[in-house]
């Protein structure tokens, strides 16, 4: 019960990563809170509930930040508490550079760039409340090292390191801390389109010689949003198999 009576904020917490990570943090002892947009969303925190956690399910956009506040509002008005936001929502609109349109460079940076921005913002104010709490968010490897065909993505992950980092410089003196999570090549509903021989390239690649089950990320998230953590700020936190070295 590392998580004892906080109250956590997942995005996209439906499936994949954020589902994991959801499912892990109610068993830990959080009431969880989903913001998604799939609808899947409200099976996921039934699924927790069924299982005697406490999870909720809010229809939000990161990307408006109008919702994203209203949502905040609530969670902190329904828990008397806001601790925990795991900022995980995120999406691909892959293309080399001469071939991406303005749409598809718009649409990364506004959900995994902008999105991480306003969610941020908008919980920080019920944090100091408490003077306590804890910002994690997703980056990539491909924040870290670029990846082939994801100019948008490597700039909105590489940009939100940037922006935790100075987060962390901000908001310490509130007793919030603020991380990152680089997962690397995990398996999901994201990565199931990718062709086999092609998975199976990318698996050679990774010392450990398999790919990441999305518990396997949710564990780092779990560390980083626990008491165990209070002195770990502005840190990045590769869980890639030993990709990033």
């Amino acid at each position: 019960m590392r998580l004892a009576n906080k109250v956590a904020i997942v995005t996209g917490g439906a499936r994949g990563i954020g589902k994991a990570i959801a499912e892990l943090f109610s068993k830990e002892g959080a009431t969880v809170v989903i913001w998604d947009l799939l609808d899947v969303g409200q099976q996921t925190a039934e699924g927790i509930q069924a299982n005697g956690g406490k999870a909720t399910f809010q229809k939000v956009s990161v990307t408006d930040k109008a919702q994203v506040e209203a949502a905040a509002k609530k969670v902190f008005e329904e828990n008397g508490r806001l601790d925990i936001l795991i900022n995980n929502a995120g999406i691909l609109r892959d293309k080399t550079l001469l071939k991406m349109s303005d749409e598809e460079w718009m649409a990364s940076i506004q959900v995994n760039l902008s999105g991480v921005f306003y969610c941020s913002r908008a919980v920080v104010p019920y944090m100091q409340q408490n003077q306590y709490g804890r910002i994690v968010s997703a980056s990539s490897t491909t924040g870290l090292r670029g990846n082939y065909g994801q100019t948008n993505y490597a700039a909105a992950k590489a940009g939100v390191i940037g922006m935790s980092k100075t987060m962390a410089l901000e908001v310490g003196k509130y007793g919030i801390t603020c991380n990152v999570v680089a997962p690397g090549y995990t398996l999901t509903d994201m990565t199931a389109t990718i062709p086999d021989e092609i998975s199976k390239g990318f698996i050679k690649q990774i010392p450990v010689r398999m790919a990441a089950e999305p518990i396997d990320i949710a564990y780092g998230y779990l560390y980083l949003a626990s008491e165990e953590a209070r002195f770990v700020s502005g840190i990045v936190l590769p869980i890639d198999g030993g990709v990033t070295r």
